[in-house]
């Protein structure tokens, strides 16, 4: 099967085409251009390494240093003489493609109309054309592997498209190779390879626009258009018609606006963390004064330190230089003293030399006597010993006799004893026995334990039953603390706060179990202590909290703001890590707080229900907290907007200086400007539903949930204290059994205890039998008394003899004694003699000594006191070296000054040590501060600075993107109105000749992301104008308006060529033919482009234009296989000539 497309241009014509299109060779052009930059020129040099300024006054992005006009496109519309404008299909020619074999045509350069039956190959042209000028597969909606789109039983083939050269130059023929085997594929242009890169840069150049719905708008792609949103029409629609600039001035809106809004969110945290910093810092400045005031006491005290004993050895030298020749002059004078009366002073001395002699002489005779007494009393003390021996051998002696006696008696008290145990043991008490005792206990114990195996199983079963009671009462009340949890409002709001900001909601938990670490309340913040009673004015009192503040923890006092810094932000002592909370403390001053706009009374007169201040309820401690941060007590409120009258309520706020108010659903933001005549501005928002402050709404089918757990919890536990009654009486039962038993086995166990007892008493009295008469036995075998008795004797008559060697010994020690006391005596006469000569010789010099004595007392006072001077005089060189080396080159320095001055010698050492004194006390009332807190704030002042030039640069940024922002929309918005306008007329009478309605407008937004064209249509009397959707119309309505829309686009595309396929579908008769006819007018005007309309039916007798060109597409098995043959316009001409050649036979 082969398919042919027919013209009505004869062969001839075709022929003469393909002579003129011979030798055409490549078009000249970039080999890359960028998509979104299509058409601009470049200035000399490579794009890649020239820097680009942000925007121009234009709005687009232009080369640093270049011009400040805005770039022309190529221009793409200017008509060649064959009818053609640069970028029109001239021809297209397939092989192998989907339903054809080989197939080529020729469209005209003004309205081409294609149909044919369906499944013929209609909407196979639109695929050749995207396919062929490598756009994306996914803009057709089918297959998307390229592979797909060659013939099934086919290896390869391929799309050959020539499209119109600009003006000048030749057209440009492009082959793409499709290859069934292979996802590659390749280019040719012109006849010569090519990427598919260079292919998409000529199309760029051309301006051809496959991607845009608004110009190229497949079968597949026709419901897609109404699904479009309004925002992707708005940029369709300036992609394909208007100013070339439209896009690229929107796109610089679009960042500019975006890098506009993230600057003012920046700018805002930074501004919330400068105040924040701030009032931080603020609250340092009397720590920091305080630690400054220290510091320099500190240094004060160290250079009195150091001045201390400078001056001390200062005045301790001098002493030391004044005593030192005094102290000269009194040893020479004891000098000449001695060395004059020396006679005297040597006998003297060797009186004094013997009288020591004479005294050693006699203290070595003492100890020598005194050594000899000793031995003496040793001796004595010997004797005494043995006589004690003795005397203790004479007792025993004695008591030999007396032991005798005793042992004798012994004797026969024993005897006796042993026969009255003998006849006891011989005659026992009767007993029971034993053997019968404890078989009643065995057989009384076998009967007890079954009951003991009851009674643990008893146990086990109560055990159960307590754990099972405990258990469903553990249930019960974890049950009834959740339903108390869901129906509390503050757990809800805490829970809902953790899930956003679990830092924060882990800091309340902690400090609602820490209170007591604090001096004052510290309010959690608002969301969880603020209410609004009435829910009316939930919405707008929430609207006026910042982000952060609905969150912040505040404080009453400095001292519990740092603590709660302090433990939870700067360490992780609170809950594990440092949490990431906001603090807030001020001093409470109601005098610096701004008063309210106007009086209540005023306010109510206005029209407002009053302020936010009034509408809440809370803690009066953080109300300060409320109106000096949130300004609650200057926002008013109006909850009906028609109460107030704007321009007063305007008025009310400017004349404040600047105020907040709501009406209705608008919050109003009212300031004045910083410049010129300061007037004012007002900044509106829509009103947000209230999230925080609302109490969270309960599920009730989890509280319908834990209602049934109770209920089932409740049931059995009732069931359970059933069960433990039973085992109750049961206990009972097996406790009465248990007595019986323990009252048998007890009167058993004593008649058996009896038995044993007896037993025991008679083993015992055995025992005692035979210990007597071991013990008889032992007195009846004892030795005779006269052997121990001359064992005594001979013992005495040994320490008689010992004695005897003793006295003697004594004896020769006391002569010895006597003589050396003789010595002794003689040395001590010795010793007396040299002392009465020393005494002679004294009184003889008495005068002369005195006055030598009286010289040397004062010498060795002065001598002493020159010493301690001189050693004073060291230590505090000493102190004053080692305090040198410690004090800093700071105060080194000051000291010199002041030595320089004078001002060290102009204060003695006590004026110097009183001051430091002072000092000191000074210090000890100055209350240490922490250093880190200097350090703290010392950062944080530097970081104050920094993000201040920080804001400072983000306001001078955010003045340049406000001014580009401006340029570029004073340049896009008049353009964009115009293009809009234009079309919108053309739409709308287009429906109207059609007997519906329809208009375009635009949608502004203050995101220019949101800008968007809206297509409004009715087609029915008694309906109002609605927004066209891919929901709410037909699917004929919606075919009928994206035809009219790209009719009316028509007349501004820069496009090259247009198609639409089968869009006529579902349209009724009067529709379509109305289309048809509008189609037929617009596209065939001469200033016109190439329209493709793909369509399976036309209906007769429709408007013609001889611009335009019919394609029809004829499909069949038995066509001519050779190319050529068949055509239909001939088929034609033959058959009319036929027809009047019959005609001519007749006549």
């Amino acid at each position: 099967m082969r398919e042919h497309v027919d013209t009505e241009e004869d062969g001839a014509e075709r022929d003469a085409e393909d002579d003129t299109r011979e030798g055409e060779g490549d078009l000249d052009g970039e080999d890359e251009v960028d998509e979104d930059n299509e058409g601009e020129e470049e200035d000399d040099g490579e794009p890649s390494r020239r820097k680009r300024a942000r925007i121009n006054t234009e709005g687009d992005s232009r080369a640093t240093g270049s011009s400040p006009k805005v770039e022309k496109r190529k221009q793409t519309l200017p008509r060649d003489v064959d009818g053609f404008i640069p970028g029109s299909i001239v021809r297209i020619q397939l092989e192998n493609f989907l339903t054809y074999d080989w197939v080529e045509f020729r469209p005209g350069p003004y309205l081409n109309m294609i149909f044919g039956p369906n499944g013929t190959g209609k909407s196979s042209i639109a695929c050749a054309i995207c396919i062929g000028l490598n756009f994306p597969l996914s803009l057709l909606n089918r297959a998307h592997e390229i592979t797909a789109y060659v013939k099934n039983d086919k290896e390869s083939g391929y799309v050959e498209i020539e499209l119109k050269g600009a003006k000048g130059q030749k057209n440009l023929v492009i082959r793409r190779m499709l290859s069934k085997k292979t996802k590659g594929n390749s280019f040719t242009v012109n006849g010569k390879a090519a990427s598919g890169k260079e292919v998409s840069a000529r199309m760029a150049e051309l301006n051809v626009q496959v991607s845009n719905l608004c110009t190229f708008l497949p079968q597949d792609r026709v419901a897609e258009f109404a699904r479009m949103t309004p925002q992707q029409l708005l940029r369709e629609t300036q992609r394909a018609a208007g100013n070339e600039n439209l896009t690229s001035w929107h796109d610089t809106l679009i960042s500019a606006g975006k890098e506009l809004k993230q600057v003012q969110e920046r700018i805002n945290a930074d501004r919330e963390q400068l105040k924040t910093m701030e009032e931080r810092n603020a609250n340092l400045e009397r720590d920091v004064r305080r630690y400054e005031e220290r510091r320099a006491l500190e240094k004060k005290i160290e250079l009195l330190e150091f001045i201390v004993p400078i001056k001390e050895y200062y005045e301790a030298r001098e002493r030391y230089r004044v005593i030192k020749p005094k102290q000269r002059e009194a040893l020479r004078n004891l000098r000449q003293l001695q060395k004059r009366h020396k006679p005297y002073l040597d006998m003297d001395k060797a009186l004094e030399q013997e009288l020591k002699e004479r005294e050693r002489q006699r203290e070595e005779r003492k100890k020598a006597a005194k050594r000899k007494f000793a031995l003496m009393s040793a001796k004595w003390e010997e004797n005494e010993k043995l006589e004690s021996q003795a005397e203790d051998i004479k007792n025993k002696l004695d008591s030999l006799k007396k032991g005798e006696k005793e042992r004798l008696a012994s004797i026969k008290k024993l005897e006796k004893s042993i026969a009255d145990a003998e006849q006891r043991l011989a005659n026992p008490p009767e007993t029971e026995s034993l053997e019968d005792l404890n078989r009643q206990l065995k057989e009384l114990a076998q009967q007890n334990n079954a009951t003991r195996q009851r009674q643990q199983e008893l146990q086990e079963q109560q055990r159960a039953n307590v754990e099972k009671s405990s258990r469903c009462k553990q249930e019960i009340d974890q049950i009834n603390r959740n339903l108390q949890q869901l129906d509390s409002q503050s757990h809800q709001k805490l829970e809902a706060l953790k899930r956003f900001d679990a830092d924060c909601g882990e800091v309340v938990e902690w400090l609602r179990k820490n209170r007591h670490r604090f001096r004052m309340e510290v309010f959690e913040p608002a969301v969880l202590c603020v209410t609004v009673p009435n829910k009316a004015f939930v919405d707008a009192v929430e609207s006026c909290f910042g982000g952060t503040q609905l969150r912040t923890f505040v404080a009453q006092c400095e001292e519990d703001y740092q603590l709660l810094n302090r433990v939870c932000v700067d360490t992780p002592e609170a809950i594990g890590r440092k949490a990431r909370i906001n603090t807030w403390f001020k001093a409470r001053d109601e005098n610096r707080l701004q008063p309210p706009p106007v009086p209540r009374e005023e306010l109510q007169q206005l029209g407002f229900d009053g302020y936010a201040i009034d509408f809440i309820d809370c803690p009066e401690g953080l109300k300060w907290f409320l109106c000096s941060d949130v300004r609650l007590h200057r926002t008013a409120i109006a909850i009906n907007p028609n109460a107030v009258d704007p321009n007063r309520a305007m008025d009310m706020a400017a004349r404040a200086g600047g105020a907040t108010y709501v009406l209705g659903r608008v919050i109003n933001q009212v300031t004045r400007s910083r410049y010129g005549k300061r007037l004012p501005q007002n900044t509106t928002r829509e009103l947000q539903n209230a999230k925080l402050l609302t109490a969270a709404a309960v599920d009730p089918q989890i509280k319908r949930n834990l209602q049934m757990r109770l209920d089932e919890a409740r049931d059995r536990l009732r069931m359970v204290e059933e069960e433990e009654k039973e085992l109750g009486e049961v206990d009972k039962q097996i406790h009465a059994e248990h007595k019986a038993y323990k009252e048998a086995h007890d009167s058993i166990t004593a008649r058996k205890q009896a038995v044993i007892t007896e037993q025991r008493k008679l083993q015992t009295l055995q025992l005692r039998v035979d210990e007597q008469k071991k013990k008889l036995e032992k007195l009846q075998n004892a030795p005779p008394i006269d052997v121990e008795r001359n064992q005594h004797k001979q013992a005495l008559l040994t320490l008689a003899h010992q004695r005897v060697q003793i006295v003697r010994d004594y004896v020769g020690l006391m002569r010895s004694a006597i003589k050396e006391q003789e010595k002794a005596t003689r040395a001590g006469l010795e010793y007396v003699q040299v002392c009465a000569n020393k005494a002679a010789l004294e009184a003889l010099c008495k005068e002369q000594m005195e006055e030598i004595k009286e010289v040397e007392a004062a010498a060795l006072k002065i001598h002493a006191e020159y010493k301690a001077l001189k050693e004073d005089s060291k230590r505090k060189l000493e102190i004053s070296r080692a305090k040198f080396a410690e004090v800093s080159d700071d105060a080194k320095e000051e000291f010199n000054n002041m030595e320089a001055r004078g001002e060290i010698e102009a204060k003695s050492a006590d004026e110097w040590e009183a001051e430091l004194q002072q000092r000191r006390e000074e210090l000890e009332l100055n209350t240490n501060t922490n250093g880190n807190v200097i350090d703290q704030y010392n950062k944080r002042k530097a970081e104050i600075e920094t993000l201040s030039g920080t804001i400072e640069d983000h306001e001078k940024r955010i003045l340049r993107i406000e001014q580009s922002i401006k340029t570029a929309r004073d340049n896009w918005q008049p353009e964009l109105e115009k293009l809009v306008n234009s079309i919108g007329q053309k739409f709308s009478a287009a429906f109207d000749r059609i007997g519906c309605a329809g208009e375009i407008r635009i949608r502004e937004d203050e995101d220019y992301e949101k800008w968007a064209i809206d297509i409004m249509v009715k087609f029915r009397d008694h309906e109002k104008l609605q927004l066209l959707t891919g929901e709410r119309q037909s699917g004929g309505e919606r075919s009928l308006t994206t035809i009219l829309y790209l009719m009316s686009l028509t007349e501004e595309a820069r496009a090259p060529f247009s198609l639409v396929d089968e869009i006529n579908q579902g349209m009724d008769q009067r529709a379509e033919r109305a289309v048809h006819n509008s189609l037929v007018e617009v596209t065939c005007k001469p200033d016109s482009g190439q329209y493709f309309l793909i369509t399976p039916k036309l209906l007769p007798d429709l408007a013609y234009h001889e611009r335009m060109r019919i394609l029809c597409v004829n499909n069949g098995e038995w066509l001519p296989e050779e190319r050529g043959l068949g055509n239909m316009m001939g088929l034609i001409d033959r058959a009319v000539r036929a027809r009047q050649n019959r005609a001519n036979a007749v006549s």
